[in-house]
């Protein structure tokens, strides 16, 4: 065991580490959190790619991401040259897009958090998580499943009153020895079963190992999909603050 422990403690979160090992019985937010905190870090940066499938057509993209806790996310697209420098920045409960061939900025309005990503299969709300799966939902531990043999707690999230979200329910199946997400389901304020996201690909990625690989499916649009990859990304290593700036949001890239 205390191998074990030695080899984990630089991989969880000190939070993550304690409930993971504690006598206590987990509620399901504890779970959530745990999960939510070691897939964000206290920061992440790095390049990722986005591969946006339908039945005509398939596009790549290359972003470089910036992510600071929970408040701040910004996004540039590297490639291809017909998008590059076209950004993405949150600031808490705001949200803008910068448009470099018209050199605008345009702030979101939260009745356009339901829009696709650049025509990918994550809304804007899902890419740059403006609401939070922590904070806005209330979660009950719905049973346990096996995902490719991996035993998960099967957790649903209904929104609280009043919370500013887009999805009337989400079940999370989320790993039970390591509190990794192998998959979510995102449902309509009706009950319609939206789009699932399933996680795979789980390697190391800077100080942690992490599924390496998302991919959301829609199940509205047969065969429409938008798998991301990360390709080079870092943990817990400092970011200037400036990057979250509409100023920067709008430099030539």
């Amino acid at each position: 065991m205390k191998i074990k422990l030695l080899i984990l403690i630089p991989l969880l979160s000190f939070a993550s580490f304690s409930l993971l090992y504690s006598d206590n019985p987990l509620s399901a937010r504890d779970i959530v959190k745990c999960s939510d905190d070691f897939m964000r870090g206290d920061t992440n940066q790095g390049i990722y790619s986005m591969r946006i499938t339908t039945p005509d057509w398939q596009r790549a993209l290359k972003l470089k991401v910036y992510s600071l806790g929970r408040d701040k996310i910004f996004i540039r697209i590297l490639s291809p040259a017909k998008e590059a420098g076209i950004g993405t920045l949150r600031i808490e409960n705001e949200m803008w897009n910068y448009l470099p061939s018209v050199e605008r900025i345009i702030k979101i309005p939260p009745s356009m958090m339901l829009q696709p990503w650049m025509g990918s299969d994550f809304a804007n709300d899902d890419l740059v998580k403006e609401s939070s799966i922590v904070n806005d939902y209330n979660h009950t531990i719905a049973g346990e499943e096996k995902i490719d043999g991996n035993l998960c707690y099967k957790i649903q999230l209904i929104p609280k009153e009043g919370a500013s979200v887009i999805w009337g329910k989400i079940m999370l199946w989320i790993r039970k020895n390591d509190f990794l997400p192998l998959k979510e389901d995102y449902y309509s304020e009706r009950g319609k079963l939206i789009k699932v996201l399933e996680y795979s690909d789980i390697g190391v990625v800077s100080d942690r190992v992490i599924p390496k690989t998302w991919k959301m499916s829609s199940l509205i649009k047969p065969g429409h999909s938008t798998t991301i990859k990360l390709v080079d990304v870092e943990y817990n290593n400092p970011i200037d603050e400036d990057i979250f700036t509409l100023q920067n949001l709008k430099k030539a890239y």
